[in-house]
């Protein structure tokens, strides 16, 4: 098993954690401490020795931040872990809705002018320390090493797992290729800073196992306009990969790394959203020419190769009839006999006897009953509940070397309520529309996010996170520059994997998400079309939708007929994967409504 099941949070010891900051702030001469979830590299998912806000707060959600001050700390959260945040901290943490109220803000109205806050400048970007520094007005934001690392005792080592080869069979294009292109980009740029894993192993054709989940190798880089690559990393960690890097790749020791930079020749382009501040500071200090923009690897790496669409096409296909196979056992089992962990496990096991499961590519979300209301719930031992009548929300995904798959679906466990089918069938008109939408190409997520939510609003309901996010190529689950949020500006190109998961919470009864992941992709010419250029998405995710969830006199004559064409796909793509006891229950509940 590739997922856990132990208690990963630790409240009571957030109190004695929380006054040892404040002892070593008080000896700094610090009125407050930065603890963000991040790490130098601004990932979602952290090695342990950079889990530095479970560690002091107990909360593990995927993004949040603390800011610790000498009589109050607030942990500031967004939408998804506002229910979580509640049960993983002691009550010494004050949580925050964030973004509505944001980092700044707080610190000026909790502290006089004057006062010092600490933050360590790895773990902060460029664009983060302008947007505070905006907010804060007389409060001196001061540079200090990370104060936790300080009273962190057993904190854990480095990761130190080697990187491997991802093949030009499974990428499409050398990174020799990618190399030079990208180099002939920069002017009038000398130099990038690359400080983004995913980047840096989608740019050299890399894979690694420092973080879990998601196939990254830690390091830093720069790209030269002359066609070569400076990797600072652990020389180790990259010793196997033989001659692939090949003579334009040249390795330096990791802690040379701000060294380097320093003695550049500018102009030297960084992406102020991504680079440390510590980063802009020893260029600045050099007096080194900055140019910002943004990462030169985001947008190629958003775009897909055909070869890449190609794998996550089968990847699919793969993890599809792994979802069959488990949704036709649980559909066999009677209300009361399961419990959280027992889904989760099954469905881990139907991947893994897939033969190709590298990882999953997040821990498996299985919330029955209220718990399906945690947007990102995660079961443990002391979580753990039985899957009673009721609905049982499961978000799960898999690493295959030829693709990254997140597919959610919600189900019925006995008969549903009418409460419950209203929700759902709300909820899947958004999720239809998304996955029908035609659009003028140049349009952004921020342009498209509203279709997954107008069936909703009509009603007076809504979700609090994003209708969709990117998605890499055997790398992270979640991956930019693409989204289909209200703060998605980048515009949609073809080639781009995003997700649709629309969604409903009702907090202490029940949660409802439906989510497939699409492809971008140029839009069939209309005979009468009189928009030049016109995009619309793939579907690449295939398995079942729950229709005893769907009240069908809430669907229109279109929506009804992409459900049943919809159906009509997953029993044709995945019923051949499966064997002849699945392939009859998908005929059943693939049938036509």
């Amino acid at each position: 098993m590739f997922q856990s099941f132990s208690e990963p949070s630790h409240p009571e010891q957030g109190p004695p954690r929380l006054a040892a900051l404040r002892q070593v702030m008080a000896d700094e001469g610090l009125d407050g401490f930065i603890i963000p979830r991040a790490d130098a590299h601004q990932g979602e998912y952290v090695a342990p020795r950079d889990d530095r806000l479970s560690w002091l707060t107990g909360f593990t959600g995927s993004a949040g931040f603390c800011v610790a001050l000498a009589e109050s700390a607030g942990i500031f959260v967004d939408g998804r872990y506002r229910v979580q945040v509640r049960s993983q901290v002691a009550d010494v943490f004050t949580p925050v809705d964030w973004p509505e109220t944001t980092l700044g803000a707080w610190i000026a109205k909790q502290v006089p002018a004057g006062s010092v806050i600490g933050f360590d400048p790895w773990l902060m970007t460029l664009d983060q320390l302008r947007d505070l520094k905006k907010q804060v007005g007389d409060i001196e934001l001061r540079r200090v090493s990370n104060l936790v690392d300080r009273i962190w005792d057993d904190q854990p080592k480095p990761p130190a797992a080697p990187a491997f080869v991802q093949p030009v069979s499974l990428t499409g294009k050398a990174h020799g290729e990618k190399i030079t292109r990208l180099a002939q980009t920069l002017e009038p740029a000398t130099a990038a800073v690359l400080t983004l894993p995913d980047s840096i192993c989608w740019l050299l054709n890399i894979r690694g196992n420092d973080v879990p989940r998601t196939p990254f190798l830690h390091a830093f880089a720069v790209l030269h306009d002359s066609g070569e690559v400076t990797l600072f990393v652990d020389e180790q960690k990259v010793a196997n990969l033989g001659d692939h890097l090949g003579s334009n790749v040249r390795v330096a020791p990791v802690d040379t790394f701000l060294s380097v930079i320093a003695s550049l020749n500018g102009p030297v382009l960084i992406d102020p959203a991504s680079c440390p501040v510590i980063v802009a500071d020893t260029l600045e200090t050099a007096r080194i020419e900055l140019i910002e923009a943004r990462d030169p690897c985001a947008l190629p790496k958003a775009s897909k190769t055909d070869v890449e669409l190609d794998g996550a096409r089968a990847a699919h296909l793969r993890d599809g009839a792994a979802m069959a196979r488990f949704l036709g056992w649980l559909d066999s089992q009677p209300a009361g006999s399961l419990t959280e962990i027992d889904v989760v496990t099954r469905l881990e096991q139907e991947r893994a006897e897939t033969g190709q499961l590298r990882d999953i590519s997040f821990d498996t979300i299985a919330g029955a009953g209220e718990h399906g209301a945690i947007v990102h719930y995660r079961v443990t031992e002391s979580s753990n509940r039985k899957v009673e009548h009721g609905l049982l929300l499961v978000d799960s995904g898999g690493q295959y070397v030829d693709g990254t798959t997140d597919i959610t679906r919600t189900v019925a466990i006995g008969q549903p309520r009418d409460e419950e089918r209203r929700a759902f069938t709300l909820v899947l008109k958004g999720m239809i529309a998304m996955s029908r939408v035609r659009w003028p190409k140049g349009l952004a997520g921020r342009d498209l996010d509203a279709l997954a939510r107008v069936a909703l609003w009509e009603h007076g309901m809504d979700y609090g996170h994003g209708t969709g996010h990117g998605v890499g190529s055997y790398l992270s689950v979640h991956e930019g520059p693409q989204r289909l949020a209200r703060t998605g500006t980048v515009p949609l190109a073809p080639g781009m994997i995003l997700s649709n998961e629309p969604g409903f919470y009702k907090p202490g009864a029940f949660g409802i998400r439906i989510e497939n992941l699409l492809v971008v992709q140029e839009a069939p010419a209309l005979p009468d079309q009189t928009v030049p250029d016109m995009l619309c998405f793939e579907t690449l995710t295939f398995a079942p939708i729950d229709t005893s969830l769907v009240d069908t006199e809430l669907l229109t004559r279109v929506e009804r007929d992409w459900l049943n064409a919809y159906h009509a796909d997953v029993q044709s793509r995945i019923g051949p994967l499966v064997d002849r006891d699945v392939a009859s229950w998908l005929t059943r509940v693939c049938a036509p409504i």
